[in-house]
């Protein structure tokens, strides 16, 4: 297997983790000092505040699935077009993402996601409604 494929399959493995709803798990591949950063928010930086924003994700859908799209990788940096589903009261809130990855020793120090954030603010809006 070469290098590339090897830091596909890394990622890969991490977006399966998604849908088990185990914030430790999808925590447990970052580095202690990693870098989350949603770019319509504000970066979270360090593991325990990874997991604490994962887990938080995790709590606005009843159910999660992530269909990916294309994993492209060069180097230690992967980019993966994606589409994350979630689903709750009947609702399925659909967002389609871009995320950048940087990957060294086995762990994640950096990872950014790209989407519009006006769908993200629409599910918000209806869980303080009910």
């Amino acid at each position: 297997m070469t290098p590339k494929q090897t830091i596909q399959e890394f990622i890969a493995a991490f977006v399966a983790a998604w849908p088990e709803r185990d914030a430790a798990r999808v925590a447990s591949f970052f580095s202690d000092d990693a870098v989350y950063h949603n770019i319509p928010m504000e970066p979270v930086q360090g593991l325990q505040a990874i997991e604490a924003a994962v887990a938080s994700f995790m709590t606005m859908g009843g159910q999660a699935r992530v269909d990916v799209g294309h994993i492209v990788a060069d180097g230690a940096i992967v980019m993966v077009e994606r589409v994350d589903y979630f689903v709750a009261d009947q609702r399925t809130i659909v967002l389609p993402v871009v995320g950048v990855f940087e990957v060294h020793n086995g762990k994640i120090p950096a990872w950014r996601d790209y989407f519009d954030s006006a769908g993200l603010a629409a599910v918000r809006e209806d869980r303080k409604d009910n």
